[in-house]
């Protein structure tokens, strides 16, 4: 049988072989002590699954560096026990000092939820419009009125980083780690596409209180 084709997925593979071996030439240890000890990191990332925005790669992190959890449209529900487990860990046992709430600019999931505000009542029948419609519903309290498209999806990202800030701020993670005195900082952030760069929108601590 002949050989088949590297495939995307192999080629990943071949790939992290090369940049394992980078690693142990600039540090011979960096993997058995990373094994050998208790993940420190002092951020959390809570951000986009867009493949353009990788956390550690946009902010030259190495591994250790960033806890991270991801989602279409970086969004924080209240009723999703996974963003909330992972705010969880990443509080206490992790001790994260920062959480940063990351959206980007042209999201796929802003243009959708753009898109279907302007078709009318939205009949959430799939995973990907039940978990769009609090953003929808978002969308249909700002005034896009008149506005260019690319200026409407970006005012769409920074309001839903305000949001996703203030659902961040009101939960029990949240609330239980300020109330003991846990000045842990929550970060609304914006990356560019077109630069590369992040831009800080809006910062909370202790003692802030969130709308």
């Amino acid at each position: 049988m002949s050989q088949l084709p590297l495939n995307a997925a192999e080629d990943l593979i071949n790939a992290n072989e090369e940049w394992a071996q980078s690693i142990i030439r600039d540090n011979p240890d960096f993997f058995k002590d990373s094994a050998a000890y208790p993940q420190t990191p002092k951020v959390l990332w809570i951000g986009c699954s867009d493949s353009r925005v990788p956390a550690a790669v946009v902010t030259a992190s190495m591994p250790g560096d960033i806890f991270a959890h991801t989602n279409i449209a970086n969004q924080f529900h209240s009723f999703d026990d996974n963003a909330n487990s992972v705010l969880s860990y990443g509080v206490d046992p992790v001790g994260v000092e920062h959480v940063v709430l990351v959206g980007h600019s042209g999201c796929g999931g802003v243009i959708a939820a753009i898109e279907a505000a302007a078709a009318g009542p939205v009949e959430p029948h799939n995973p990907l419009t039940r978990w769009l419609n609090p953003l929808i519903r978002l969308v249909r309290t700002l005034d896009l009125r008149g506005l260019p498209e690319d200026e409407a999806v970006a005012k769409v990202v920074e309001a839903n980083i305000f949001r996703q800030v203030d659902n961040i701020c009101n939960s029990e993670p949240i609330v239980t780690a300020w109330a003991a005195g846990n000045n842990v900082f929550v970060h609304g952030w914006v990356y560019d596409l077109a630069t590369g760069r992040i831009r800080e929108l809006v910062v909370r601590s202790l003692p802030s209180v969130c709308s």
